[in-house]
């Protein structure tokens, strides 16, 4: 892993160039900015203005109920073009890497903005209140889809309980490192770790509310049943079943997803998934933080509670502070080893646009068994 700028040569670059518009575009993104009391206050006057305003009580139902549909309709607009493939996780998140070493648990955000940016264009997509991360050409793999197409429906109705779990009879129960990613989406996640990823004991499991998401990572030429299965699955239905027993996973991904849950449901997921883990497994989170640039984008009429969005496309969107995060995780029986916030300015050359980008890093860990 590179090692990271000293702060004294990057904060500058965010103060000055705030001032200085002729060397501001000049350059792309700047990771780590130091944001002044100004730009806090009116963060949060907008903040404030854009939730003065919420969504009648039917309207936050009808939401709620065709959650599954709204996020069925954003992947048979978008397919697999809207995000981009991750490959920044492997130097965020080195648990995800071949020689994944857990002692590199630390403070290794200073690295994801080199990971994320693209030409001189690039700011990811922000399109209907999608704010993508994911710009960097080479990390485009061009996902082509095959045919006969896989029906992920009939998966999602495959009987799990037919499944003997304790038995190992599930899919990758010979593996000897479990990962899953929730909330897959394409498989913008999945696919980086198959390709990066030639552990032979390596199995990858991942799972979307959506039914076309997870028919876009099946359909992909990339996914590959012996090391990789999807799976529809809802979180919020607790009575919905894991294809993988309790205390059988290494990691458990989040990147994006928590925050398009309903706030009041979140702590019941992350205790589920908390249990899904291995004594010393992790839960690894990437997701929106407080006063991001999508939430202070929102309008007023579409706050359907504090720091809770509707986009205009009917998927949501919560914003969520380190003490937020640290809450649900350890509630859960999880122990930090990291939860940082990350500031970051991205300028568009192209339309000479600065934007500020908050977004915050989590790992917990579930506690080693204790010795007999």
């Amino acid at each position: 892993m590179a090692a990271p700028r000293e702060a004294p040569e990057r904060r500058p670059f965010g103060r000055r160039f705030l001032t200085d518009p002729a060397r501001l575009f000049q350059h792309n993104a700047w990771d780590n900015v130091e944001w002044s009391e100004e730009q806090e206050a009116s963060a949060r006057s907008k903040v404030q203005e854009n939730s003065s305003q919420l969504l009648p009580q039917d309207k936050q139902e009808e939401y709620e109920v065709n959650a599954k549909r709204y996020w069925d309709d954003f992947y048979k607009i978008h397919e697999n073009g809207f995000f981009k493939d991750r490959h920044w996780l492997f130097t965020e998140f080195p648990e995800l890497a071949p020689n994944r070493n857990p002692s590199q648990n630390g403070d290794s955000v200073h690295e994801f903005g080199n990971k994320e940016e693209s030409n001189n264009e690039g700011l990811g997509s922000c399109e209907n209140g999608h704010c993508s991360l994911e710009t960097r050409e080479e990390n485009q793999l061009n996902l082509i889809k095959i045919t006969p197409k896989i029906c992920a429906k009939d998966l999602a109705a495959q009987k799990y309980s037919e499944l003997n779990l304790s038995d190992g009879d599930y899919p990758g129960s010979s593996a000897s490192y479990r990962i899953l990613e929730v909330g897959c989406g394409a498989g913008n996640t999945v696919f980086p770790i198959l390709q990066t990823n030639n552990d032979p004991g390596l199995f990858v499991y991942c799972c979307d509310f959506s039914t076309t998401a997870v028919d876009l990572v099946q359909n992909n030429a990339e996914y590959d049943s012996s090391r990789c299965f999807a799976f529809v699955h809802d979180l919020c239905n607790d009575q919905s079943p894991f294809p993988m027993p309790d205390k059988s996973l290494d990691v458990v991904i989040l990147i994006f997803v928590l925050s398009a849950i309903l706030p009041e449901k979140m702590q019941c997921i992350v205790n589920r998934l908390s249990r899904l883990l291995k004594p010393g497994g992790m839960i690894l989170l990437r997701d929106y933080g407080r006063y991001d640039l999508a939430q202070l984008r929102f309008k007023k009429g579409q706050c359907l509670s504090d720091n809770f969005y509707v986009r205009g496309d009917g998927t949501r969107v919560y914003f969520f502070t380190q003490d937020e995060l640290d809450d649900l995780f350890t509630t859960a029986g999880l122990e930090k080893i990291q939860n940082l916030v990350d500031r970051r300015l991205q300028v568009n050359r192209g339309k000479q646009m600065t934007m500020y980008r908050v977004w915050i890093q989590c790992k917990y860990r579930k506690p080693a068994a204790p010795p007999l």
